[in-house]
């Protein structure tokens, strides 16, 4: 006999019976509180997977290319995010260069390759090793990543700046904006609801097979061979 799993509210800690399986437009509050306790699963794993992706490889071209050109006087410079992150280390900035490199690289990096590590296996049918690890590192990192704050603060420098110098918007700055986007997409899924699929992979492979006519006879055959060679030989 299968038993329901206890859900407690992250408001109240109220204790609640959670079924394994909840439609995929269903959402579950707390009668007492009315906090969101967990939303039923999303079936749309294509779609989540190919956004994560999506986001990883605009995510590496943002990196990789500079944000912008300024050019003053003919005299030009242009930087990447990481120049950035440089310049402020070499101007003895260096807790605001290891913030910045935390809220805009390592925690957004983190939970696109962590999304990515548990998503192509559970889409493929298996839990990856270390599933609950990941997915608690995921539901961490997560309101720190701060691509859309940085984003607002490059464009308030870029409006500040052009009555200083002429500037050139480059591919970094339409890759952070569609980073942006993207993000706001990739957050809405809810990393928890895969606790419910990883449920369902796990007790499907722990309940066993059923036996079909030709397991059976097979299993007869054996036994009966089995048994033959097991008996004393009469000369």
């Amino acid at each position: 006999m299968e038993h329901d799993n206890l859900i407690a509210c992250h408001e109240c800690d109220t204790l609640f019976t959670k079924p394994r399986l909840l439609g995929s437009r269903t959402v579950a509050r707390c009668p007492r509180c009315g906090a969101t306790l967990y939303r039923g699963i999303s079936r749309r794993l294509d779609a989540i997977c190919a956004m994560t992706l999506a986001a990883l490889i605009t995510f590496l071209i943002a990196q990789g290319y500079p944000i912008v050109e300024l050019d003053a006087n003919g005299i030009t410079s242009q930087t990447t995010l990481f120049g950035a992150l440089v310049a402020l280390w070499n101007e003895d900035m260096q807790i605001v260069a290891v913030m910045v490199f935390c809220a805009t690289t390592l925690f957004p990096l983190t939970e696109l390759v962590a999304l990515l590590y548990v998503l192509i296996p559970i889409r493929s049918g298996f839990v990856a090793p270390g599933f609950n690890r990941v997915l608690r590192a995921i539901q961490f990192v997560r309101p720190w990543g701060m691509i859309e704050v940085f984003m607002l603060g490059v464009l308030i420098t870029i409006v500040k700046m052009v009555s200083l110098a002429r500037v050139i918007p480059e591919a970094a700055l339409f890759a952070f904006g569609v980073l942006t986007l993207m993000f706001a997409v990739v957050v809405t899924f809810d990393p928890r609801t895969l606790w419910d699929l990883a449920d369902e992979l796990n007790a499907r492979r722990a309940r066993p097979m059923p036996r079909t006519a030709a397991d059976s006879a097979a299993a007869a055959v054996t036994a009966n061979v089995d048994s033959q060679s097991a008996a004393p030989h009469q000369g």
